[in-house]
């Protein structure tokens, strides 16, 4: 058995250091002038799209009909904007519905996960046996049931009561204690 042997980068840390500080800068670099250059394509397509106002010299009822103009504009243009944004809603639901069929017929479903349920003992024989299991079934009486063996104990009652029996005098006690004791 040959042990695996860890290879030795090609490069050293400084110069991997190096390369990668360098990389950065001129990624951040590229992403400066995409962003300018974003710019500068919004407004050109803007300049096209909406040619500049030229509000000067226009009588009253000119700037009136021009408002007119421009609220229809911006009418059609909201009408378009929510019908595309219903045909993308449209469209998403649609995939998310796509795509869950897909798993489901891979069978990837993912699964959720399992609380864990408290559940009785006759609950548990109902969904098990379904409507075969009409009665609840007594687990306990149909456990063996051991008797325990008592150990045969002496009768054991109090020295003093039997002192008297055990000195061999018997009732010649009360001879000797008189009459007040008791």
């Amino acid at each position: 058995m040959s042990e695996a042997v860890p290879k030795k980068p090609k490069i050293s840390a400084s110069r991997r250091l190096f390369l990668k500080t360098k990389i950065l800068k001129k990624a951040s670099v590229l992403l400066a002038e995409e962003q300018e250059q974003k710019k500068i394509d919004r407004e050109q397509a803007l300049i096209e799209r909406v040619p500049p106002l030229k509000l000067s010299g226009l009588s009253i009822q000119d700037i009136q009909n021009l408002c007119k103009e421009l609220h229809q504009k911006i009418d059609a243009v909201d009408e378009e904007r929510y019908d595309v944004e219903s045909k993308v809603g449209k469209n998403e639901k649609e995939i998310a519905d796509l795509s869950h069929k897909v798993f489901e017929l891979k069978g990837k479903m993912k699964r959720p996960a399992l609380k864990r349920v408290r559940v009785s003992a006759d609950a548990m024989l109902g969904a098990l046996l379904g409507a075969k299991h009409k009665e609840s079934i007594d687990f306990k009486a149909n456990l063996k049931t051991v008797k325990k063996e008592e150990e045969k104990k002496e009768e054991v009652t109090d020295w003093r009561k039997n002192v008297d029996a055990m000195s061999g005098m018997e009732g010649r006690k009360k001879l000797f204690a008189g009459p007040n004791a008791q």
